[in-house]
């Protein structure tokens, strides 16, 4: 277990102290969320990123651990297990190389060399590898000759022979690590189009190559996608030279020996037939391992900024979902999120009934008093947009419109969670619903799709989809959880996120409240069926209440530390009470910011870091933190693409980050893209060092191709 804290540690650039405690939490079954949170002192202040980083390398290492116990038996059951061996095996940390030692002993289909063994060679083969024998190996091969096992002459025994060497050499795992090395720093990846004159995404890859040391994932993963959709035919190019002179120099002692020859042409028929077909399906699984981990790590990060848009609050939001032949499906809902009215109209080709519609929508929004307007950014949504542009321009008053994301709509309109949310709402008008609650409450609504359906990242479909579902339920916990969840309006995909609380207790929690009314105190929650004091421990921090009875239920303050939090407004002059009156809140964060922290946490008998967060949620009690995030912009024009000219500044919203760029929403019908060196006037590894997904941001359009409608932008303004 040593072991693995330091090679976690050195990792991670971490203390092994703080590995050590924070997999003591994790093995008493504390989630990471919780640690992050109220651990402070314990981890040493470790984000959730590191926890999660730290808990996956755990999981790894730990696997990897139980699979060398499990190798080291199969080896000892063969009576092939020596001192030397049980040292190199526990000494590797890389599952691959575990497995490259485990070769030469796994249990094999029959090959030449399990062949030339039973025919009694293994001996023979023994001499020739070990170069010592003086005497002609052809003598020495006479005696292995025996016509009932199928060796007939001399010439039979000696290849039989190499061909036992062959398969040692393949299976030596000190020659394939080194191997590796040789191709991992200047092997190069080479593609060509197997259809010439067709068009298609990968054209750039059709007569293409590139050291794989210099690759970025997102060309990896391009090249596999066009490899698997026979678009192209892929090789890996390796130092072949360097290879076989590197396994001469291991192999072969003498080159004026009788056996040079030909273990010389054994080692390319190694090569050639054994090592390369198996290496290069090793490095290219290595490649797209590692291009997964960045594409995964580029989608999660992504996703939490989306999670974390800002809600827009108090407002009446119709959703329009946009189409052509069927129509545009009209949602509206209240304030609360209640549907109040659904309808279809038809402004859109090939009907084209855009005064019928407008008197639809026109009525509506009198009526319901509609005070913004969500449209899917799906099909027709750009002519929609035009549409619902030059209509609010004939209505009194103020109302807006945005564009918002419809990824993963069609999802949830079909799914079960939306027949039992909506059973007599028609399937295409469930789309428009999920359209309006996005803008209003981003983070509820989005957490009833699969994440992998959310659409920000890329090549989601493409990466390993279990580690993908298990990082981005880490996204999605962490984003809910430093969120807060108010219990008495969550539904129960909502709370299915918060730390300790499954979906079967998040169905208990609604059915209590249906049955009980509001929860009224975070320990009523212990009073819900299956929620014990495990899983109260860990959720209540994450629980909101207002209008409850302890206004400390408001904060993310977790029960455990309500005394401490009480002695220190106490300490301060006032109740928890006065958290209750917002003209009075001013005044008690000016008071709390002139606490000496150090001082009052030895008085108080708690951690610094969890006084420090006590101060930071008394000072802001139920403030929403995603209001500190940008904006959606809200627009009332519409700018077309024919508008555009190269050198017009205009501000737009990120929609989508990626390892070469980002894709920014300016308001014509494709989001734009920034080019990684169009980003900063200096030098950047990433684009996620300048921007985030719902970043507004100010872009110069630098180039415009009007065939393909594709637009080329600057950050550089």
């Amino acid at each position: 277990m040593d072991k693995i804290f330091k090679k976690i540690a050195e990792e991670l650039n971490i203390r092994e102290a703080q590995v050590e405690a924070t997999v003591k939490l994790i093995d008493e079954g504390n989630t990471i969320p919780f640690i992050a949170r109220y651990r402070k002192e314990v981890t040493g202040n470790l984000s959730d990123e590191t926890l999660r980083d730290l808990d996956e390398r755990l999981k790894y290492l730990r696997n990897l651990e139980a699979r060398k116990e499990e190798i080291i038996r199969l080896i000892d059951e063969q009576g092939k297990l020596t001192d030397e061996l049980t040292v190199k095996i526990a000494s590797t940390m890389v599952l691959s190389e575990l497995e490259d030692i485990y070769r030469p002993f796994k249990p094999k289909k029959r090959t030449k060399a399990t062949i030339a063994k039973e025919k009694g060679l293994e001996p023979l083969s023994q001499i020739i590898y070990l170069q010592m024998e003086k005497n002609s190996i052809y003598e020495v091969a006479k005696e292995y000759i025996n016509e009932e096992k199928g060796v007939n002459n001399e010439d039979e025994a000696i290849a039989g022979a190499l061909d036992i060497i062959a398969e040692n050499i393949a299976d030596n795992s000190d020659y394939r690590k080194k191997i590796k090395s040789f191709c991992f720093r200047e092997a190069v990846i080479s593609s060509k189009t197997t259809k010439e004159e067709e068009k298609s995404a990968y054209e750039m890859y059709y007569d293409y190559s590139e050291p794989i040391l210099k690759m970025p994932s997102h060309r990896i993963l391009a090249i596999n996608r066009g490899e698997k959709e026979e678009f192209l035919k892929v090789k890996l190019e390796k130092p072949e030279d360097k290879i076989i002179d590197y396994l001469k120099k291991q192999v072969i002692r003498d080159y004026k020996s009788q056996f040079a020859e030909m273990l010389e042409n054994t080692i390319n028929d190694a090569w050639k037939r054994l090592i390369e077909p198996s290496i290069e399906r090793e490095i290219r699984s290595d490649l797209t391992e590692k291009a997964e981990v960045q594409a995964i790590k580029v989608f999660g990060k992504n996703a939490k900024q989306l999670l974390m848009q800002p809600p827009i609050k108090n407002m009446t939001v119709m959703g329009f979902d946009p189409a052509y032949r069927t129509g545009c499906k009209i949602a509206v809902i209240d304030k609360t999120g209640k549907l109040l009215a659904t309808t279809t109209v038809y402004p859109t080709e090939p009907q084209n009934d855009v005064e019928g519609a407008k008197k639809v929508l026109k009525d509506l929004i009198v009526k319901l008093q509609v005070n913004m307007i969500a449209i899917g950014n799906g099909t027709a949504s750009r002519e929609s947009e035009m549409f619902v542009s030059d209509m609010i321009k004939e209505i009194d008053g103020e109302i807006y419109y945005a564009i918002v994301s419809e990824a993963g709509a069609s999802v949830y309109s079909a799914s079960k969670l939306a027949t039992e949310e909506y059973p007599d709402i028609n399937v295409s008008l469930r789309g428009a619903i999920s359209i309006a609650r996005r803008l209003q409450d981003p983070l509820s609504e989005l957490v009833k799709i699969d994440p992998k359906a959310i659409g920000v990242g890329q090549y989601q479909h493409d990466v390993n989809q279990k580690k993908l579902s298990e990082s981005l339920t880490g996204v999605v916990e962490d984003a809910v959880n430093s969120v807060g969840v108010d219990v008495n309006t969550a539904t129960p995909s909502l709370l299915s996120y918060v730390s300790g609380i499954n979906m079967s207790i998040a169905k208990n929690i609604v059915k209590y409240r249906d049955e009980n009314g509001e929860l009224k105190q975070r320990k009523d929650l212990l009073k819900v069926p299956k929620l014990g004091p495990a899983a109260y421990k860990q959720c209540a921090g994450f629980i909101r209440i207002f209008d409850g009875k302890n206004p400390l239920e408001v904060t993310a303050v977790h029960p455990e530390s309500y005394e401490v939090a009480e002695k220190l407004l106490t300490n301060l002059g006032y109740s928890v009470e006065i958290l209750k009156e917002k003209s009075k809140l001013e005044e008690v964060k000016t008071a709390l910011s002139k606490v000496d922290v150090s001082k009052t946490a030895d008085e108080l008998q708690v951690g610094s870091l969890t006084l420090k967060d006590i101060i930071e949620e008394l000072s802001k009690p139920g403030r929403d933190p995603r209001e500190s995030m940008p904006k959606p912009i809200l627009r009332s024009d519409v700018l077309k693409f024919d508008d555009l000219q190269e050198g017009m500044t205009l501000t737009g919203t990120v929609r989508n980050v990626i390892d070469f760029g980002a894709f920014i929403d300016i308001g014509v019908k494709h989001d734009g893209l920034v080019h990684i060196s169009e980003m900063a006037d200096r030098f950047i590894r990433n684009p996620s060092e300048v921007v985030s997904v719902g970043d507004v941001v100010k872009v110069k359009v630098i180039g415009i191709d009007r065939e393909k409608q594709k637009v080329k932008l600057s950050m550089k303004v």
